[in-house]
């Protein structure tokens, strides 16, 4: 009886599983559903925490100084201005100016130049003259000025000559038309009455009492005489 028995409860469960199969489909439906919803609830948790997190810094490189350890930070330029520099600019010729022919350059101490304005000397006048001492006596000279005009042409003059302390007696003309006279405080002024010809020459003497035969001052047509 009782082998009989459990022969029999075998059978009948599997012979309930073999003649039912939607049983085996509805479970395995229920977990695969199960399933899905797990994880979709998962990745709907996860999705906006995930996003709001900040992203991984970059990793920096430190790079060496290129500056000497004794120069000051304002001693180098910085890369934005020498970034901001334009490539394309040319620098702006500089016009040099024209030399003046009156100015030199003149080594200095240290080894600089600076420019010296030479004036050129004004060219001698076409009528010269030469000094000399005629005679002397006690108390005076006669004195002498030889009056050349150098031009081709004929020409008036003036020759004026200085003795501090000295009294003028007389001034004339040698073998000429005689002129005008002015005396000075410390000399006299004379005049040509009569212009002189191209290439000639002519004496003017006078006589000075109480003053140096050498006079401080001697020139016609504003030359210094020759012969002091």
């Amino acid at each position: 009886m009782s082998g009989t028995r459990r022969t029999s409860s075998r059978s009948y469960g599997t012979t309930a599983i073999a003649s039912s199969p939607w049983i085996v489909v509805s479970v395995g439906v229920g977990v695969m559903v199960v399933l899905l919803v797990i994880a979709l609830g998962a990745y709907r948790g996860r999705g906006p925490a995930y996003e709001a997190q900040p992203a991984p810094p970059e990793p920096t490189l430190a790079l060496p100084d290129p500056r000497p350890s004794g120069s000051s930070p304002s001693a180098t330029s910085s890369p934005s201005r020498r970034a901001s520099a334009s490539p394309s600019a040319r620098p702006s010729r500089s016009v040099r100016p024209t030399p003046d022919p009156r100015r030199t350059s003149s080594p200095t101490a240290g080894g600089s130049s600076d420019a010296v304005l030479v004036v050129p000397p004004s060219p001698a006048p076409p009528v010269t003259g030469r000094y000399r001492v005629v005679d002397e006596s006690h108390g005076g000279f006669i004195g002498e000025v030889q009056v050349s005009n150098t031009s081709s042409t004929a020409r008036e003059w003036t020759a004026r000559l200085a003795f501090p302390g000295g009294r003028l007696g007389s001034a004339w003309l040698e073998g000429a038309p005689q002129g005008t006279v002015s005396r000075t405080d410390d000399g006299f002024t004379y005049r040509s009455g009569q212009d002189l010809a191209g290439g000639a020459s002519v004496l003017l003497r006078f006589y000075v009492e109480r003053a140096d035969s050498r006079p401080t001052s001697c020139t016609v047509d504003g030359g210094t005489c020759r012969g002091l």
